[in-house]
């Protein structure tokens, strides 16, 4: 599709240090030098040589998949529905960032169960017969008082998972004690706020299920912070915008559903290209989902202001409502408009309410396009496979962190603190989003394809060159993979896929 690279184009061009006002935009038009010039140049420069000993050092991840394998009986059957077992694993080339790939192995890290009640010889085994001649993948790199507190981690989440809440609270004490979060190992960086989200759970369970309070401020704030410095989020919103665009192709008037815009980062640049293209721009009407109604009438402004510099028409609805709580008729849909409803999932807090009512929600809108962001991490199963995956996950991210930012970078310890570690607590200490007592839905891409009501839209070749051009803003010694199959796009860290992109439309869509 004509002008598909200009959404890179000009969302690079918007891109702003985190000290700098959001919506602070000198200019709305392209940028005067090279996409791969604006790109690093937005890029804090980090000493080569400290870069170089994270990358020696950050090797968490990998040992964490090898020990977990510990609290496993045996491996699930393999399903021949490949689409509720993808794998956590990117299958690419060690040398290259990106491959196509059709299909994916089944996840080592699926539905686990223990054997038995893990005990520190267990672990010991494990390490040292790596360390001895096995496979010792990043494990010789991790110090022995990370192995300490990681061992002394997996024996406590056994110890919740079969309620044993007094042994439980002595290794809990003595973990908070070992394990710092302004620690220079990424290990005890985990530990320290694994340990602090399984004593609220242990809390939880003797005094009863807490919802602790949200400062939505503070977290935006640490969202936009993750933006600047890594891949993920702008992968999410460049692979959605295109995907968008595609659908609203000489559309007249054009509406969008965002389950949670937050401060609305995603759609300066889409309403840039939007106003620009060829045959004029459309009527743009925007609802935006959100638990606080200040804030959503602040990102409201900002985007009609934006919207006004470009001389577009422009209509912003909030709605202070979880999408799964409010009825069709709250949406004000007009005859002729194009719907697209967007959806960049996280484990912060609830942001939907009850899948089932969701997806119904979704089914009688008819979108012409919906574009979904997953994280590759499960709500469901006990706590222990809440634990396990979540421990693999969260291991992966402080990792990619840990390979381009300093120990003490500031932008770091507020992502790690207000991002990493609420979502860590949501999906340990409450429950997950599932706090409620409603089921949650294990993959959702799965069940849109499960149901005739939907149709899988195959993510485009501009899609996935916009998401290889945001990948080129980071050097290939990062880490970053880019993995694209079964009509989607996968982004990770080396070997293990963090998010996966979608987009699917309605069968009775407009």
């Amino acid at each position: 599709m004509k002008g598909g690279f200009e959404v890179v184009h000009a969302t690079l061009d918007m891109i702003q240090p985190h000290r700098e006002p959001i919506w602070d935009f000198a200019s709305v038009g392209f940028p005067t030098t090279s996409v791969a010039a604006a790109a690093v140049s937005s890029i804090p420069r980090q000493n080569l040589e400290n870069r170089c000993i994270n990358l020696e050092r950050n090797e968490l991840s990998d040992w964490v998949e090898q020990v977990t394998k510990k609290l496993i009986d045996d491996l699930p059957a393999q399903n021949t529905d490949t689409d509720d077992h993808h794998s956590s694993t990117l299958q690419a080339p060690a040398d290259i960032p990106m491959v196509c790939e059709d299909s994916f192995p089944p996840s080592l890290l699926g539905d686990f169960r223990p054997r038995k009640t893990v005990t520190s010889s267990d672990f010991d085994e494990l390490q040292w017969s790596n360390v001895n001649g096995g496979n010792d993948r990043g494990l010789s790199r991790l110090d022995e008082q990370g192995l300490s507190l990681i061992t002394l981690l997996l024996e406590c989440a056994v110890a919740i998972s079969i309620d044993n809440l007094g042994e439980a609270h002595r290794m809990l004490l003595e973990l908070t004690q070992m394990a710092s979060p302004y620690a220079l190992s990424c290990a005890e960086r985990v530990v320290a706020y694994f340990a602090k989200a399984m004593s609220s759970r242990v809390i939880n369970s003797w005094l009863g299920i807490c919802s602790p309070l949200i400062n939505y401020k503070t977290v935006h704030c640490a969202f936009q912070a993750f933006n600047n410095v890594s891949p993920f989020i702008k992968f999410a919103h460049f692979t959605s915008n295109q995907a968008i665009l595609e659908a609203f192709h000489r559309r007249d008037r054009v509406h969008i559903i965002d389950l949670d815009i937050m401060q609305g980062l995603q759609w300066p640049a889409l309403f840039h290209i939007l106003a620009t293209r060829m045959e004029g721009p459309p009527h743009v009407t925007m609802t935006g989902m959100g638990s606080s109604m200040e804030l959503l009438t602040e990102t409201g402004k900002q985007l009609s202001n934006f919207a006004k510099r470009l001389g577009m028409s422009f209509e912003f609805h909030p709605i202070a409502k979880k999408f799964g709580e409010i009825d069709i008729t709250t949406v004000r849909l007009r005859r002729g408009e194009t719907l697209a409803i967007h959806w960049l999932q996280h484990s912060l807090y609830d942001a939907t309410g009850p899948d089932w009512k969701t997806m119904r929600l979704m089914e009688q809108l008819g979108p012409r396009i919906i574009t979904l962001v997953e994280q590759d991490l499960s709500h469901g199963g006990s706590f222990l496979d809440r634990f396990v995956g979540s421990l693999h996950y969260y291991s992966t991210m402080f990792d990619s962190l840990g390979a381009y930012l300093a120990a003490d970078d500031p932008n770091r310890h507020r992502i790690e603190h207000c991002l990493l570690y609420r979502e860590i607590n949501n999906i340990l200490a409450i429950g997950g989003p599932a706090r409620s007592g409603e089921d949650k839905m294990k993959q959702w891409r799965s069940e849109l394809a499960a149901r005739n009501s939907f149709v899988q839209v195959p993510m485009s070749s501009n899609s996935m060159a916009q998401a290889q051009l945001i990948l080129n803003m980071f050097p290939p010694a990062h880490g970053y993979r880019l993995v694209q199959g079964d009509g989607t796009l996968r982004l990770g860290w080396k070997d293990t896929s963090l998010f996966t992109a979608s987009a699917w439309t309605s069968h009775i869509s407009r």
